[in-house]
């Protein structure tokens, strides 16, 4: 094997090893995942856990506005989320109502 096949091989292994890693990173755990649901419009600015709706950040902690009707918090059930004052579904706008017990 020549020293550009090696340095190819090599470099598609690390290229690989890094997307795999990155792929189990996406801000709460598969389990938690399973038991939980996606409730909208109760995380404050920088506390949401994962990727938003509208696709303007993809990571936990990443929200910028407080109680946003994109970012989203695990809850434990949909109940669980109504009584947060969220929603199970994305919305446009902030959640005035957490915004004005805040």
């Amino acid at each position: 094997m020549t020293i550009s096949k090696s340095v190819s091989a090599l470099s598609a292994a690390a290229a690989l090893a890094g997307v795999m890693a990155l792929g189990g990173q996406t801000g709460i755990s598969e389990a938690q995942a399973d038991d939980t649901v996606k409730c909208y419009g109760i995380a404050k600015a920088g506390e949401n856990d994962c990727a938003n709706a509208a696709g303007t950040h993809s990571c936990a902690g990443q929200s910028t506005e407080d109680y946003s009707g994109q970012d989203w918090k695990a809850a434990d059930s949909e109940e669980a989320c109504e009584d947060m004052g969220g929603q199970t579904q994305a919305f446009e706008g902030s959640n005035e109502e957490n915004v004005k017990d805040s």
